[in-house]
């Protein structure tokens, strides 16, 4: 085999200290951002970093934030403006040339702004002539249904309660969000089998746990601070799996930047026992083999399962029928290896599954939650310190903006609290997620289309189709602190109205306003911008909607929309009055200085499930279903090209997408992937044996070949080979760059949650006399 380059330093450490600094001057935002990473993460009169959703632990650091959390930081407390002077100096047709990366620095957003399309250049507005033009229009749709409103999880809970109420006052539950995109397996799965789709552990469980298995994350780049609490376990005596195609450098040894005996010393702590390389889209077969010798080999807790779950029988029934030929076709490793992992499970008092969106994102990605959920039952490890499930949230409020009931498919009780509280009719039908959302647009069925926070079209698969239906719209707004993409394609009335930023002050008329959000492990707490805003003209979000609202409904309202914009108190007490679980909300976030856990009844062996307990699910697709897509496909590819394909050349992979050291989410940071050691964001990932396999190298230029669900061929590259220690029969390449190989269709059945992690595709390699023609 032949040996692959890797990165040799543990994570964090001095490259992370030197790496932030550098962000923080790159954005012009040393002093500004400096002051902020002092109040990150600090629980009196701190901010929540508005990066990930890792919980704050309990005991205090002067300094608690990560590298992703600082460049982050560095984003939103940058010096430059993106204000009218910019756009007079730009046209839209210019900018949409530039890379993510480009506008991501252009500038904070700093004045309310629309678009003169006889200039095509955005222009200056007041705020109040903003509030009417996105008013009459909306005013003028045929239908509620003909608007979109989109979130992303950056929304601290008041504006997106506030939000979701004036969607819901105009008439429409289309309310999509980013947790379409990312982890809406685990909300509807873990809410169908357990009650809750939410993690039933606390941080102080990971002290506790003797087994860590962590399917399909990568937390050194996308949630550092998690790297902490996995040292500080594996210190303990916990056993920890990385369960993964990629053998994830970042996942190595950690050295703590907050540990000065372990930067002066060059120490650092070891954090994963092994890495498990499945195949691309195999954790379903992984599952169902561990279950199936599990139960078995009578390894099992029968008396959890007979007083606390229902489905069993099912399950046992559908495990038995599954072949360990098909298993291990499924997951692509040794049947031992299988029971060798079983094994481990079997002998853990304590066991935490924790997943990211290398679990979510597959159009089976529905089974390979349900599978997990199948395990934590099968061993009676939900409700016990130490074990249970452990999603990890990407946007540090998108779980908080759920609960304050951002979401689509609204259940009847929240709906009716929300109608009881405001004695307003509610919408009854479901609405638009980003999927049918999109389709809608391109379809030409939406006339509006509003945005707060996030880069719809770039985030969203078929983001040239997105952004080209933009264009016919009579309405888009964006709510943001950043210029990105989406903003680019203008329809008849197109606005950017800029909000102040999660590390900014609020001053409202009623005084210094402090937010809340919720983590990953249901905890609520405060988040206080501490830095002067950029500009006097930026409003808060709830600012923003309240005033569309009362534009919008005219200021007899009922609700107080402008007190509500104005007093976050009068926000969190209609909260406490709509939303479970909030009862007096303002008195209970200020009695602790970390504020308060959400009561989570399954973590309490309390099930609000159709059965009243906790159910076992079946997976709906066959374990087998990635490697047949394979092999179906080589089979077209073999008809179609028996000519011109060698033998013994694979010509048909799985591919995966993923997020490099220098991002977060669709924000472009910089080039730099530190572990993977690379600084360029074209390129395709391959083990260097498959390489030689084919007779090629590092550095050959290849490209992407897909046929989506109409079978349409979409083509992505040219891209350039480089090596990653990754599984067979796999590659990988860089979101949201990606995102043209994926179709609207392509996605889970209940969830509906885009396949950015799996895709069937064909390489061909590119010699230099097709670039110089193709150029």
């Amino acid at each position: 085999m032949r040996k692959i380059p890797v990165y040799t330093p543990p994570a964090g450490g001095w490259s992370s200290l030197i790496a932030s600094a550098r962000k923080l001057m790159d954005y012009k935002a040393f002093l500004r951002g400096s002051l902020s990473v002092l109040s990150s993460n600090q629980p009196i009169g701190g901010f929540d970093c508005p990066g990930c959703a890792w919980p704050d632990h309990k005991s205090h650091k002067t300094i608690d934030v990560c590298e992703t959390g600082i460049k982050v930081i560095a984003s939103e407390t940058m010096s430059t403006r993106a204000d009218a002077k910019f756009f007079a100096r730009h046209t839209v047709k210019e900018l949409q040339g530039w890379s993510g990366y480009e506008l991501e620095h252009s500038g904070r957003l700093s004045e309310p702004l629309y678009y003169d399309a006889a200039q095509d250049r955005y222009v200056a507005i007041s705020w109040q002539d903003a509030y009417a033009r996105i008013a009459e229009q909306l005013k003028n749709l045929d239908s509620p249904d003909e608007a979109l409103f989109y979130t992303s999880g950056r929304v601290a809970n008041e504006p997106a309660f506030m939000y979701q109420l004036l969607v819901r006052c105009f008439g429409t539950n289309n309310l999509p969000d980013c947790s379409n995109m990312c982890h809406e397996p685990t909300s509807v799965m873990l809410g169908k089998q357990l009650g809750v789709g939410k993690a039933t552990v606390v941080l102080e469980d990971f002290e506790q746990a003797k087994l860590i298995l962590m399917f399909g994350q990568n937390p050194a780049t996308n949630h550092p601070r998690m790297l902490e609490m996995l040292a500080h376990a594996h210190k303990q005596g916990c056993e920890i799996l990385s369960i993964n195609p990629m053998r994830e450098q970042g996942l190595k040894a950690f050295r703590n930047p907050q540990k000065l005996t372990q930067m002066v010393a060059g120490m650092s702590d070891d954090m994963v026992d092994n890495v498990i390389q499945i195949q691309i889209g195999g954790d379903a077969a992984l599952l169902t083999g561990m279950a199936k010798w599990l139960i078995e080999n009578d390894k099992i807790n029968t008396d959890f399962i007979e007083t606390h779950t229902s489905g069993f029988e099912a399950l046992k029934h559908w495990l038995r029928e599954q072949s360990w030929a098909d298993i291990v076709l499924g997951c692509g490793i040794s049947q031992q290896e299988i029971v060798n992992i079983a094994g481990l499970v079997a002998d853990s008092p304590a066991t935490i599954c924790t997943w990211g969106m290398g679990i979510t994102q597959h159009v089976q990605g529905d089974d390979n939650v349900a599978m997990i959920t199948n395990l934590l039952l099968l061993m009676g490890m939900i409700g016990i310190e130490g074990g249970g499930a452990s999603p990890i949230r990407g946007h540090s409020n998108v779980q908080g903006d759920r609960t304050m009931g951002i979401h689509e498919r609204p259940s009847q009780s929240l709906l009716d609290s929300i109608q009881k509280v405001f004695n307003h009719p509610m919408p009854q039908e479901d609405g638009l997620d980003v999927i049918s959302g999109a389709k809608a647009l391109i379809q030409g069925k939406i006339k509006a289309f509003v945005s707060m926070g996030g880069n719809y079209a770039v985030a969203a698969p078929d983001s040239n189709a997105i952004q080209q239906a933009l264009t016919k719209n009579q309405l888009n707004v964006f709510i943001a602190t950043k210029l990105n993409e989406t903003m680019l394609y203008p329809g008849v009335d197109n606005l950017i109205l800029p909000c102040v930023s999660r590390t900014e002050r609020l001053i409202t008329t009623k005084g210094e306003q402090f937010a809340t959000i919720e983590d990953s492990m249901c905890n609520i707490v405060t988040t206080q911008g501490r830095v002067k805003p950029i500009s006097k003209t930026l409003k808060s979000e709830a600012q923003i909607v309240a005033g569309i609202a009362t534009q919008l409904f005219g200021t007899e309202s009922s609700i107080p929309w402008q007190a509500m914009g104005e007093d976050f108190d009068v926000t969190r007490d209609y909260i406490a009055q709509a939303i479970a679980g909030f009862e007096d909300f303002n008195q209970r976030i200020r009695a602790a200085d970390r504020g308060f856990h959400l009561y989570h009844p399954a973590r309490h062996r309390e099930w609000d499930t159709e059965s009243g307990k906790a159910q076992f699910e079946v997976p709906k697709y066959p374990i087998t279903y990635v490697a047949t897509q394979m092999a179906d496909r080589t089979s077209t590819f073999d008809d179609d090209n028996a000519k011109n394909s060698q033998p013994d050349e694979q010509a048909v992979w799985q591919l995966t997408s993923v997020r490099s050291h220098d991002q977060f989410n669709t924000m472009i940071f910089g080039f730099q992937d530190r572990y993977r050691q690379t600084d360029r964001r074209d390129v395709l990932f391959m083990h260097p044996d498959e390489m030689s396999r084919l007779g090629w190298q590092k550095g050959d230029t290849v490209r992407v070949l897909r046929q989506d669900s109409k079978g349409q061929q979409r083509t992505l590259g040219p891209l350039i080979l480089t090596e990653m220690d990754i599984a067979a029969n796999a590659v990988a390449t860089y979101y949201p760059e990606c995102n043209d190989l994926i179709d609207l269709d392509t996605h889970a059945p209940d969830s509906r949650i885009p396949s950015y992690k799996s895709l069937t595709v064909i390489l061909e390699r590119v010699s230099a006399d097709d670039l110089v023609a193709s150029a």
